[in-house]
């Protein structure tokens, strides 16, 4: 049994930090490379294929996929409250820097390892969880960053449009043809590993500043996930996969789509500390992902 999980446990965990570290090592020796080609790349195709796949090839129902997007904005609200009183401890702007403690890396770690862990059940609502978060990032991260309500952002968001139309298709119990199905398949897939290496590419660009407070930050996002998670999974009563993904998409580290939206709508300073926070919390989960896939595959298999 314990061997067995082990196996498992690397074969989920592996890929994605292999990958990772693939990124890391190619923006080390290439500190020049410019990233640009590949963000628009999954922003405007990649990730907008990727969640229309998990959406809509899946056994996903409307219902489910409502279920998971309110549980996605309970946990991000359950992270708010204590996110701005550790802020203001330390003497943090409240506002401006909450974005990486209550916006977890769904999308680039924690589908790839929802997929690998759970097949297509993890996949399905992981998807629904990374769509809401996504939704989430271009305006209440956006609203964070600038301190100022825009809806412009989002509008012009490729991948509002995808999860709304996925959700028309579900609502309405429309099979997507199939070969959408098979072509967006193709370029998410593909979007995986693009997403995975450019988070590594950026790392290996971000500074650590400010490293006690930064540490305090880091150790808040990936211990009270864990926490949240699991009063989610008591509360709601969830089991198997749905409790699993649940514990894992509430652990992941900060995204690296806060530092994006800090450096266009926030002071230096505050993209600064943002950016360590990020490559801390993500540094650190090298550690901690283990932990938590291990305990989703032990009790929720």
């Amino acid at each position: 049994m314990l061997l067995s999980i082990t196996i498992k446990l690397f074969e989920v965990v592996f890929p994605v930090f292999f990958v990772i570290g693939i990124g890391y090592w190619f923006g080390k020796n290439n500190p020049r490379f410019d990233t640009n080609v590949i963000t628009d790349f999954v922003g405007k195709i990649g990730v907008p294929c990727l969640l229309f796949y998990s959406l809509v090839s899946t056994s996903l129902d409307f219902n489910t996929f409502i279920k998971f997007g309110g549980i996605t904005f309970l946990f991000v609200s359950l992270f708010a409250i204590p996110g701005i009183i550790v802020l203001k401890l330390i003497k943090r702007d409240s506002i401006t820097e909450l974005g990486p403690l209550i916006l977890p890396n769904c999308g680039n770690i924690g589908l790839p390892l929802a997929i690998f862990a759970y097949g297509s059940n993890g996949f399905a609502i992981g998807g629904s969880i990374a769509s809401v978060i996504m939704l989430l990032h271009f305006t209440l991260g956006i609203f964070l960053a600038s301190k100022k309500l825009s809806l412009g952002p989002l509008l012009k968001s490729v991948p509002m449009y995808v999860i709304f139309l996925s959700a028309f298709l579900l609502y309405f119990k429309i099979e997507a043809p199939q070969f959408l199905i098979n072509t967006t398949m193709l370029i998410g897939y593909a979007a995986i590993f693009l997403v995975l290496a450019s988070l590594g590419i950026a790392l290996s660009t971000l500074k650590t500043k400010n490293i006690y407070e930064t540490s305090i930050l880091s150790a808040f996002r990936l211990l009270v996930g864990p926490i949240v998670g699991f009063l989610i999974i008591d509360y709601f009563n969830l089991k198997s996969y749905e409790a699993g993904i649940v514990l894992i998409q509430c652990s992941m580290p900060s995204a690296i789509l806060n530092f994006l939206l800090a450096k266009m709508y926030s002071r230096k300073i505050h993209a600064t500390n943002i950016a360590s926070v990020i490559m801390t919390s993500t540094a650190l989960s090298f550690i901690t992902i283990p932990i938590i896939v291990l305990i989703a595959l032990t009790y929720y298999n």
